[in-house]
């Protein structure tokens, strides 16, 4: 009998490593939500980021990914701490990118000191190329009940919600509520 793969629940997906891993946590309908309550959940995550090939869902990995979720959420702070950012390094330290010469040129190839710790070094160098490349372009959603994050990929980069059907409308129909509300 084949087991069914339960569709990844979150709000938001399909945004760099990095963010994705961060957007485990999501509010819906005022409830917080934790898709890494589990390692059923970090099942569905690896294979929602195309993982699950590279990586078991079992304690340890749980362990490490959510760990390193808590990380990366403090250095999206304003100011994350020197202890957030000596625990970042430390995720860091599990890993390295090895090359090797392929049939099509140079190939990249990833490892870690313990197999658990793919995912979190994976998202870790993420956010180490997104806050290179394009710091402004990691933005926090601006709707106030929002938890979730994205890459602005926009020309303008004026992007404002992570998704305009969800938090974009909600905005849209509170300043619509507020101006009927004073019309009134």
């Amino acid at each position: 009998m084949q087991r069914q793969e339960s569709a990844d629940p979150r709000l938001l997906v399909g945004e760099p490593l990095s963010l994705d891993l961060v957007n485990t946590l999501w509010v819906d309908d005022r409830v917080h939500r934790d898709l890494l309550d589990s390692t059923d959940g970090l099942a569905i995550w690896l294979r929602s980021a195309g993982l699950d090939d590279r990586a078991v869902a079992d304690r340890a990995t749980l362990d490490a990914t959510v760990e390193t979720r808590e990380i990366l959420h403090a250095l999206l702070a304003e100011h994350p701490s020197p202890e957030t950012v000596d625990a970042f390094n430390h995720v860091l330290e599990h890993g390295a990118l090895h090359y090797r010469l392929g049939p099509n040129g140079r190939e990249e190839h990833p490892r870690t000191d313990d197999p658990a710790w793919l995912p979190s070094w994976l998202a870790a160098t993420d956010y180490l190329r997104l806050t290179t490349e394009a710091p402004a372009r990691v933005k926090h959603c601006a709707h106030p009940d929002c938890v979730l994050y994205f890459f602005d990929a926009t020309k303008s980069g004026t992007r404002r919600w992570c998704s305009m059907a969800i938090c974009g409308n909600r905005a849209k129909a509170a300043r619509h509520y507020e101006r009927a509300k004073s019309n009134r």
